[in-house]
């Protein structure tokens, strides 16, 4: 075995889809809090510790999973579960990622980016892992909040406080993650059917499913908009952000067909990829510069 396939190996622990996903809305953050004036610095070192305290999470989620990733198809060849990589191995790699993303959080940037990054790892390895996931209908819910993290982490990396910024950030990426999870379940259906995961398209059937869905688009929508009520962003995010929103709840109440739920389950899966990677590029860079900072919220 190559020094490279050792690696490739040992990357692939810390889902590296994942972690780019999670930087874009990250790095997004951190240029809404930044409105023009980069200390790129601070950006690298930020985005860094991000990317290696998702790793570490992201590793330990694929120790505690590998029992029931042997039974689904898209996870059945991880490496984990495989044997290739020793699970004291893969301990020992992802206590040095977190350790070190940490450390970078705690000595460069700010108290409350550590905080929410230490809020973060814990909801996702402790609660959502190794409870909710497995046993109760809410674990998409207790994810979110896991998932909506790293954008604040970011631009509290900037600001130094949890101000209105940072709270309407954590509320948008935690709405948005519940219909882009219902969707992937949807999606994926037989694999959590397989590992009897308690999802809710499973326990409450899909077309109760497709209700929240709709619901948490509307109020994703919403709650966007209120960035540009709080004078955070401008108009044309504004516009983006309904159009999108509009569309997305068109896919879902009108796309939806008997028999073709894993087809437009998948279509829901995509297009909510389109809507937040256009929510971070437009937070990105239509940026209201003149916005006087709100008080801080603690």
């Amino acid at each position: 075995m190559t020094i490279k396939t050792t690696l490739t190996q040992y990357m692939s622990l810390t889902k590296p889809g994942m972690i780019m996903g999670n930087l874009i809305a990250a790095a997004a953050g951190f240029f809404l809090a930044a409105k023009g004036q980069i200390d790129w610095l601070l950006l690298f070192i930020s985005l860094s510790s991000v990317a290696l305290i998702i790793g570490s999470a992201c590793t330990f989620n694929n120790i505690i999973d590998r029992d029931i990733d042997r039974l689904m198809e898209r996870t059945r060849n991880r490496v984990l579960v495989k044997g290739i990589i020793p699970v004291g191995y893969a301990l020992a790699f992802g206590t040095t990622l977190g350790l070190s993303g940490f450390l970078l959080m705690y000595f460069f940037t700010t108290a409350i980016a550590l905080l929410m990054g230490l809020i973060g790892f814990g909801v996702y390895v402790g609660l959502y892992s190794l409870y909710f996931k497995r046993r109760s209908v809410y674990g998409t819910a207790v994810g979110s909040i896991s998932g909506a993290c790293p954008p604040v982490m970011g631009y509290c990396s900037v600001t130094g406080t949890f101000d209105m910024g940072a709270l309407l950030l954590l509320g948008i990426f935690c709405i948005w993650q519940i219909p882009h999870s219902y969707a992937i379940a949807i999606y994926r259906f037989n694999d959590y059917r397989l590992a009897n995961i308690p999802v809710l398209p499973l326990r409450n059937g899909i077309k109760a499913t497709r209700k929240h869905i709709t619901l948490h688009i509307i109020a994703f929508t919403l709650v966007c908009l209120l960035l540009t009520q709080q004078h955070y962003v401008g108009i044309v995010y504004a516009i983006s952000m309904t159009v999108l929103g509009v569309y997305w709840i068109y896919i879902t109440v009108m796309e939806y067909r008997e028999g073709k739920q894993r087809e437009w389950g998948k279509k829901l899966f995509i297009f909510s990829i389109i809507t937040i990677c256009c929510f971070s590029m437009l937070i990105s860079f239509d940026f209201v510069p003149e916005k006087t900072v709100l008080a801080s919220l603690f």
